[in-house]
């Protein structure tokens, strides 16, 4: 018989992640397009999540931390068909991943990186608890999925429904670009505004694209995509806007970290592959 601790050892290691890579850069491949320099050329048409990143494709340092953390047992990513045979080849390097269309092939049919959510999780029949990731998101060299797998085991003795997000602190000027999460004392989360001015909250916690979902709270997003069915796409294309709407469902804590690499258009891409052909210090234990 599994004791406590053995139990939640189990429940935790045998956690599934979903990747987001179903968008299509359009911001990134405009800046690429009009770029005068010739350096970037070798981007054209690669989607973000396997753009090159230091030694590896961006989506590549995911996957080598979760695997070398033994935080989840199956990766799946969700892309779309038009870039679905190159993460297919990207993905044959890999045993424990699997690839998702959502069959799309242009940015004006996308579903949603919340129905991509709900797609991975009906098509794989998950039913346990799911880390969700940002396929365009990497995180500062403090971030450490262990020790989120050990924050979200507490978070889960106090409820089984408890779900966990990261923060960082922005800038009072970049507050309009973010989800800006508002906490209690236990850093439990009570409100999510989505690109509020400074003048609108007291906080500056940013809410980067990295959840891990309760297998509890997982029927809800039949429940959020039901109630969204009939609005525009942008209500259901960021995943910021789920998570504000469990938070008042389910009980949503918070980790902090130091910050995030958001690679979403050229000089953001740049300053992130910088950073990992320069400032990295240890690569092999990088997010672990």
């Amino acid at each position: 018989m599994l004791t406590a601790e053995r139990g939640f050892f189990y429940l935790l290691i045998s956690m599934k992640a979903v990747i987001l890579a179903a968008g299509y850069g359009t911001r990134l491949q405009r800046d690429v397009a009009t770029d005068n320099s010739g350096k970037f050329v070798h981007l054209t048409g690669v989607a973000k999540p396997l753009l090159p990143v230091g030694h590896c494709a961006l989506i590549s340092h995911w996957v080598q931390a979760l695997t070398a953390s033994d935080c989840v047992d199956r990766i799946y990513v969700v892309t779309n068909a038009l870039y679905q045979a190159a993460f297919e080849e990207w993905a044959a390097h890999f045993t424990n991943v699997r690839i998702l269309s959502d069959q799309t092939r242009t940015n004006d049919e996308r579903l949603g990186a919340v129905a991509c959510l709900q797609l991975a999780v009906k098509h794989f029949n998950i039913e346990g608890h799911v880390v969700v990731i940002g396929g365009d998101t990497l995180f500062k060299e403090d971030f450490s999925l262990s020790k989120v797998k050990e924050k979200f085991s507490d978070v889960q003795r106090k409820s089984e429904d408890s779900c966990l997000v990261l923060s960082y602190h922005c800038r009072d000027d970049e507050t309009q670009k973010y989800g800006i999460l508002e906490v209690n004392e236990d850093l439990r989360a009570f409100c999510m505004k989505e690109k509020p001015l400074p003048s609108e909250t007291k906080s500056r916690r940013a809410c980067p694209c990295f959840y891990v979902l309760s297998k509890k709270s997982l029927p809800l997003l039949d429940v959020f995509l039901d109630e969204k069915k009939n609005a525009p796409i942008e209500e259901k294309d960021a995943p910021g806007n789920f998570v504000s709407w469990i938070i008042s469902r389910k009980p949503v804590y918070v980790h902090q970290i130091s910050g995030r690499f958001d690679v979403g258009n050229l000089p953001s891409y740049i300053e992130c592959d910088l950073y990992f052909k320069e400032k990295l210090r240890d690569a092999k234990s990088y997010m672990v």
